[in-house]
């Protein structure tokens, strides 16, 4: 090599160290508040609209988060101020339990900052992100600080405010105008802060968010001021205050490697067994054993020494242990019956003609995260038939409004073939369209969002498959409404015939033939050959119902069987229930009226009454039968199998077949039981 050559190669050499050293000196450490500032689209601050939208979601999520802890009805006042060049003052007031005045500062000034990140329990905000995000968002787009007041309860105790700021270099509060004052409430939080957004009004709207969460969150009492002025208000559906969530350990089942190594490194247990045995939930020590066996770890093994393949080894033995599905006392559901509640309450402008039983599947495991899957289904009345059905989603009892297209819900709800159940579905694939309202609910201690702003959930197959059976089962429910009603129907058409040409025959026959008019119930009992039930109800007054159930024994022959209800329990007083037919109830609620010896064209009524705020909960067409051949039956169903009464078994003959039963629902029932064996599976 020539000797320019090494001096240029030497050049180079020199010239390419000095820019490493400049590259490594450049390179510093990034706030996490300055990170999200330079990236606020991942927060949902990516249009004006959006933003203002979650300005009031953060704030009304953590009004509803402190009031269930505290265990207090929520009221919840959000107020929105138009002021020039689309600033807009947010203002939310709650009756919760009030903030420490030392921790102020921090919950609303400081990101990644909250108490529930690393708890293993239903929250609405677990990352600590939310509101003071948009505190920092709204004073990077107007430049005004957020003014906080917050009281918590005690005689001794009094308000303070301040205002706030978010330093996002140093990702910390800055506070002015720090005082104590009376105020006039016993506890509670005020915030208020200013931010560029845009009002709209629609199905992505502040209005739509907080009729939504009314759905969800029937306990709660929420007024609302447009910037126009107007003011709606959300009535509480119920006092029932929702289940407090039991803080738990993390489940083995989902776990990934990494975060078992995570684990096992950071654990104070002495060894594997007691670590397992101790640091996760419905693991016993039989489990332990049997998890360590089938990996080849010894149970005495220090759980800081434990390599990869030793925890990937137990990541896979643990997929082959049977392991008891986790606690539900970490969850708080919905449940059925507030589901319900909470639908009417908000849907009844739209005076819908049914709603599908709603349906809380069994807690399963993602990730090691427990998770519950509720879905409900509203139909018909004045929904809009012409157009895809409405989906309402919901993760912890918040509505998610945006990224439809990209949720777990949306995929599950579009993979369904919705035409069997009776809605309309081009290509069996996609959005059904009908007049319908299909709602689900995923209720986890850590739901797996596609992004920190929480606004799709992530298609897990575990949450896929639990999505799908429980709308398969509310599906189920309004096929067999859907059924019901022509069935109904067409049975009421030939009895109205039967009913109107008989007599007139018989009457013009017994005249030509001058004899008396014959008897026609025997007659027309075997034209029909059904036993037909007619409901009834009436309101005797805003939370009290009579319902009463006539029953008509269109047959030839004595009629013997069991008529059964799921009514809610917190409406239900036996002494209304004084008819000699009902036998019993049990804790939730199933009623047991046996009919014995119904003679053929021999009425007989069931009446009872319910009390109290659920009591309109009860659709009356909800009724089931045992004992009797369902196919001559009107106006109730087969009791399912899964209920803890027992009704009477079929003894007598009927006559009818299985081919006279609806075979496509027959296949249909078949079918999800079978989805339902490899969901499990």
């Amino acid at each position: 090599m020539h000797s320019s050559d090494n001096e240029s190669g030497a050049k180079a050499g020199a010239g390419s160290r000095s820019i490493a050293y400049k590259l490594a000196d450049a390179q510093q450490e990034i706030s996490v508040a300055e990170f999200f500032e330079k990236n606020k689209q991942i927060l949902g601050f990516d249009s004006r609209s959006k933003s203002l939208l979650m300005g009031v979601k953060e704030a009304v999520d953590n009004a509803l988060d402190a009031c269930e802890e505290a265990e207090i009805l929520p009221i919840i006042n959000v107020k929105i101020e138009r002021f020039e060049d689309d600033d807009y003052k947010i203002s939310v007031d709650d009756n919760g339990p009030g903030i420490v005045h030392k921790a102020m500062p921090n919950v609303y000034g400081r990101l990644l900052y909250g108490s529930r990140f690393h708890a293993y329990k239903q929250s609405r905000g677990q990352q600590g992100i939310g509101i003071s995000a948009s505190v920092m968002y709204g004073y990077l787009t107007t430049g005004q600080s957020a003014h906080i007041i917050s009281k918590i309860s005690g005689e001794d105790e009094v308000a303070w405010e301040m205002d706030i700021v978010v330093d996002t270099k140093n990702n910390r509060p800055r506070i002015t105008n720090d005082r104590a004052f009376t105020w006039d409430r016993d506890h509670g939080t005020s915030v208020e802060f200013t931010i560029k957004g845009r009002y709209v009004t629609g199905k992505q709207s502040i209005f739509e968010y907080l009729k939504n969460t009314a759905i969800v969150n029937p306990h709660a009492y929420i007024t609302f001021q447009d910037p126009d002025g107007t003011k709606w208000t959300f009535e509480n559906a119920t006092e029932i205050t929702p289940v407090k969530p039991k803080e738990i350990k993390p489940h083995p089942e989902g776990m990934e490697i990494g975060d078992l190594m995570k684990f096992a490194h950071s654990s104070n247990q002495k060894d594997v067994q007691s670590f397992l045995r101790n640091e996760f939930s419905r693991v016993t020590k039989r489990i332990a054993d049997e998890i360590l066996e089938l990996a080849g770890v010894n149970p005495k093994t220090s759980p800081k020494k434990l390599t990869r393949d030793d925890c990937a080894n137990i990541i896979k033995a643990i997929g082959k242990v049977k392991i008891m599905a986790p606690q539900t006392d970490c969850l708080s559901p919905i449940g059925d019956t507030l589901i319900k509640k909470g639908l009417m309450h908000v849907m009844d402008g739209l005076r819908p003609d049914y709603y599908a039983t709603p349906v809380t599947r069994n807690p399963r495991t993602v990730n090691g995260n427990p998770f519950v899957v509720e879905a409900g289904i509203v139909y018909g009345g004045e929904i809009p038939s012409d157009g895809q059905v409405n989906i309402l989603r919901f993760a912890n009892r918040v509505p998610l409004l945006y990224q439809q297209g990209a949720c777990a819900v949306t995929k599950a709800i579009s993979d369904m073939d919705w035409r069997r159940y009776g809605l309309e579905q081009r290509g069996g694939k996609g959005i059904p369209y009908g007049p319908a309202i299909i709602m689900v609910h995923v209720a986890s201690t850590k739901v797996p969002f596609t992004s920190e702003g929480k606004e799709a959930i992530a298609s897990y197959p575990e949450i896929l498959n639990e999505i799908t059976a429980a709308l398969r089962l509310c599906a189920r429910n309004l096929k067999s409404h859907l059924n019901k009603i022509e069935r109904r129907s067409k049975t009421r058409a030939k009895f109205d015939i039967v009913q109107k040409i008989l007599p007139d025959l018989a009457i013009k026959t017994a005249k030509y033939l001058n004899r008396p008019v014959p008897a026609l119930d025997r007659t027309i009992t075997k034209i029909m050959n059904v036993v037909w039930i007619e409901p009834s109800v009436e309101k005797i007054n805003k939370n009290e119902r009579r319902y009463t159930y006539t029953i008509y024994n269109y047959t030839d022959k004595v009629r013997n069987f069991g008529l059964h209800a799921h009514l809610p329990k917190e409406s239900v007083n036996l002494a209304l229930f004084s008819d000699p037919c009902f036998k019993e109830m049990d804790d939730n609620g199933r009623a047991f009226w046996e009919i014995r010896e119904l003679q053929p064209s021999v009425t007989t009524v069931i009446t009872f009454e319910l009390k109290g705020e659920m009591a309109d909960t009860f659709a009356e067409e909800d009724i089931y039968i045992s004992g009797i051949s369902p196919v001559i039956v009107m106006g109730a169903d087969p009791l399912p199998g899964d209920w803890g009464l027992e009704g009477l078994e079929i003894t007598e003959e009927e006559e009818y077949s299985v081919e006279d039963n609806d075979e496509d629902e027959e296949d249909e029932i078949l079918e999800d039981d079978e989805f339902e064996k490899e969901a499990k599976e």
